[in-house]
């Protein structure tokens, strides 16, 4: 959208938050970049160039505005709609690849050459994968600088940088203060980490494009919640994540204008990561105006979406754990698969202290797994099957479930398994995978709801009307599914 000259000046004239994310304003002439609702008096559209990403502005030598902080805006929608080598990649960096393994372990998990990777990024985002790492690595930064009482030097290895030098050189570059500067102007924060404490709390917002309703986003959540790994407590879904340095609970709260995040981390270097997981499971990146608006053509469907617009797809923190509890979940209750899963965690879960709530487990890890006993599972025999033959392919790698994935590709191995029918291969492609466009034709609620509205009600009949929502079908199934009367359409009061 940035190459849209006209289109970006109006956007940045009205102050119009529903671009923040899509691209960013660099002013000429002080060499400031905002975000497109910068509060501030806008420049003159001769004075203003747009770029594609806040790494792009940075490497073009622009600071950050220190008033609208366009480094925290929310992320590009691009990235959750597309499954290309660019939008992979971008969502393995989101995920500290870069960070952990450097670019050429992000070009060998996407399949390509690190010259390949680095020409498809720049040329798309005005930035290769080193400059995008960097600039999520500043975030991390400011975020813990502000939030946290920690020591600089552990901030800046827990935000990835290499040196402290590195670590002030580039938070004087982005943000033209010193990390000491950043801290003295922060608001005082209760819940913030002390000193020398890596168990101690941070508390964020998380930004979303409006609106955003919350109701069968946290509904779903909370209704399928695994008991020890999920719970909600005081106005908050919380849970524990498994995280590359350790492990984390987070608390997670729906406010009008942000959700409101509160993170227990056993090692500050997984804050990046556990941020970036949150707001894919609850889908913060997604363009409500954009989704709402191809709904709103289906004359049947626009009542339901104007009813509640902004309904987001509930997703997960860890992809292979969904595909397990979607196996656990074939042809039984809500109830009854949280009770499968309740057990499989007792068994096999790494257990975890939380001093504030009762999550007691992580979920098990496919490697957990490895060596389950099927006929210790109170499941029919070809269920048990089904689920030791995912755990199987998901530990030695057959099948990659990750951010980095293929969705076709993965599609294309699940169908392979045995007892995986299109309902559980959709339902991992839609809330495990992220594909907005993933389909449950034949899904029993999804039926009954078409049926209801007038819409055809058969799996081929309502997949060929379907075809006018691409690529939102994952989003009308939310809306669809909110028809019904379930718990999982409600937040608990």
């Amino acid at each position: 959208m940035h190459t849209d000259t006209e289109r970006c000046v109006r956007a940045v004239q009205s102050k119009d938050a529903r671009f923040d994310g899509w691209f960013f304003t660099a002013v000429v002439t002080t060499r400031i970049y905002c975000r497109p609702s910068c509060p501030v008096v806008p420049p003159k559209a001769e004075n203003m160039t747009f770029y594609p990403s806040a790494a792009a502005c940075q490497q073009a030598g622009f600071r950050a505005c220190k008033r609208c902080r366009p480094d925290s805006s929310p992320g590009s929608p691009e990235w959750n709609q597309r499954a290309d080598l660019v939008a992979r990649a971008m969502r393995l960096i989101g995920d500290g690849v870069v960070d952990r393994d450097g670019v050429p372990g992000l070009a060998a998990r996407l399949g390509y050459s690190t010259r390949q990777v680095e020409r498809q990024l720049l040329a798309e985002l005005g930035a290769g994968p080193l400059a995008l790492a960097r600039a999520q690595r500043a975030q991390t930064a400011r975020l813990l600088i502000e939030t946290t009482e920690l020591p600089m030097a552990e901030i800046a290895f827990a935000a990835g940088f290499s040196s402290i030098r590195t670590f002030n050189d580039t938070v004087r570059e982005v943000f033209a203060l010193a990390p000491g500067e950043l801290r003295a102007r922060a608001p005082k924060r209760t819940g913030a980490a002390p000193a020398g404490t890596p168990g101690g709390v941070l508390s964020l917002r998380l930004p979303f494009r409006a609106p955003l309703n919350p109701d069968n986003l946290f509904g779903h959540l909370v209704a399928t919640a695994v008991p020890g790994v999920e719970e909600w407590r005081n106005g908050a879904y919380r849970r524990t994540l498994n995280l590359p340095y350790g492990h984390g609970v987070v608390a997670l709260t729906p406010h009008p204008e942000h959700i409101g995040c509160r993170l227990s981390l056993t090692d500050p270097r997984d804050l990046t990561i556990a941020i970036s997981r949150c707001r894919r499971m609850l889908d913060l990146d997604a363009d409500p105006a954009a989704v709402d608006g191809r709904l709103r053509t289906d004359p049947l469907l626009a009542p339901l979406v104007d009813k509640a617009p902004g309904r987001r797809v509930p997703r997960t923190v860890d992809e292979a754990e969904f595909a397990v509890r979607a196996v656990l979940g074939q042809q039984v209750s809500t109830a009854a698969a949280r009770t499968h899963a309740a057990r499989l965690v007792t068994a096999h879960g790494r257990p975890v202290e939380d001093p504030e709530g009762g999550l007691t487990h992580l979920f098990p890890t496919p490697d957990d797994l490895a060596a389950l006993d099927p006929d210790t599972l109170a499941l029919p025999r070809s269920r048990r099957s089904t689920l030791t033959t995912l755990v199987r392919h998901l530990a030695d790698g057959r099948i990659g479930l990750g951010v980095a994935s293929d969705w076709d590709e993965a599609r294309a191995r699940l169908t392979e398994l045995p007892g995986f029918g299109p309902w559980t291969v959709e339902v991992i492609a839609m809330r495990a995978l992220g594909d907005p466009d993933a389909f449950l034709p034949s899904d029993l609620g999804i039926r009954r709801a078409a049926k209801e509205l007038g819409l055809p009600h058969t799996p081929a009949a309502l997949t060929a009307r379907a075809a006018a929502w691409r690529p939102w079908r994952a989003y009308a199934v939310q809306y669809l599914w909110a028809t019904d009367d379930h718990p999982i359409n409600s937040i608990p009061a």
